[in-house]
């Protein structure tokens, strides 16, 4: 990984900018490869919970070998200009024991931690014990830093015997016990007409009137931001600010206190990683910002994921990077 020091910013970043470089693979082969800053672990799968083996391996190699999953051709991306992981999971305990190694060969990291509560709807089912997740919340909080585990209740559902008033009071429990281990809450209303593969596991196990009424109509829509502004208003009380913030989503609620996301934060590292020249470098480049591969509402930065669609274990109910269970 490239040295930090500031005599060699420029040059780093001039590095940086090359988004295709060659490399060597396992087999000893000049082979081309993406060089991203940024590497997205994952939207796919939940590389933390069941491969952070596989990751340190990888990251020890300095490549991976990813799969397109809609035309199945392979990339090689190198993970030489690697200076940010992001990490989405719902179980970040495994990975946990490889972060000193990461840190000490200068990558950083944050956490976007999905930590629901849908353990009586069963829309989780193989996700452990909420108790469980709190507390890794907490382990994990205490280890990086509360500003760099974000917190995610999402996606919100409207099951049977899930109204918004009930999703309310469930985000007010879990936020009661993360009030002072997190900054910012992410949340998003549940998409399941646009996944036919969503549409299709819920099914399974419920009945079509349910699915068809499970998505956020524009009242409820309204109602649950305006109950999160005033859960909100006694965490900021109690614990200082917590931020609240949508994932992808069109529906302005900005006079809710409630902001559009960037889940890939270019803001967020630059507050967190100042020390890293070569990163404040990269990321002051405004033509390194808007992921264009992600969907029009999205606001990430540009980023690499490196995972794989069916490959998560959890097979969680509405998840559309699993086919079936």
């Amino acid at each position: 990984f490239a040295d930090k020091s500031e005599t060699n910013t420029q040059k780093q970043t001039d590095t940086m900018n090359k988004e295709k470089i060659q490399i060597k693979n396992d087999r000893g082969e000049d082979v081309q490869a993406q060089a991203p800053v940024v590497i997205s672990a994952s939207r796919a799968t939940d590389i933390p919970a069941f491969f952070p083996e596989w990751f340190i391996h990888r990251i020890r190699k300095g490549y991976v070998r990813w799969e397109n999953p809609f035309n199945k051709s392979h990339t090689y991306v190198s993970f030489r200009n690697m200076r940010v992981v992001v990490f989405w999971t719902k179980n970040p305990r495994p990975l946990i024991p490889f972060l000193k190694e990461m840190e000490k060969q200068g990558i950083h990291s944050y956490f976007q931690f999905t930590l629901n509560d849908y353990e009586k709807e069963r829309l989780e089912p193989r996700i452990p014990p909420l108790k469980e997740r709190i507390e890794t919340f907490r382990r994990l909080s205490d280890l990086v830093g509360k500003e760099r585990v974000i917190w995610r209740f999402d996606p919100l559902v409207l099951a049977p015997g899930i109204t918004p008033s009930d999703l309310l009071e469930k985000i007010g429990n879990v936020g009661e016990q993360l009030k002072n281990l997190t900054e910012k809450l992410v949340f998003s209303f549940v998409d399941i007409q646009p996944y036919r593969k969503v549409r299709r596991n819920l099914l399974k196990d419920y009945p079509k009137t349910m699915v068809e009424n499970a998505e956020f109509k524009e009242e409820q829509i309204l109602e649950t931001a305006e109950g999160l502004a005033q859960i909100q208003k006694q965490w900021k009380s109690e614990a200082g600010h917590i931020h609240l913030a949508t994932c992808a989503e069109t529906a302005d609620l900005k006079k809710y206190g409630i902001e559009h996301n960037r889940c890939i934060d270019d803001r967020l590292m630059k507050r967190i990683f100042p020390a890293d020249k070569t990163l404040m470098h990269y990321l002051e480049d405004k033509k390194n910002l808007k992921d264009k591969g992600q969907r029009k509402a999205c606001g990430c930065v540009k980023s690499k994921d490196i995972g794989a669609y069916n490959t998560c274990h959890y097979v969680c109910k509405y998840c559309y990077a699993c086919s079936g269970f």
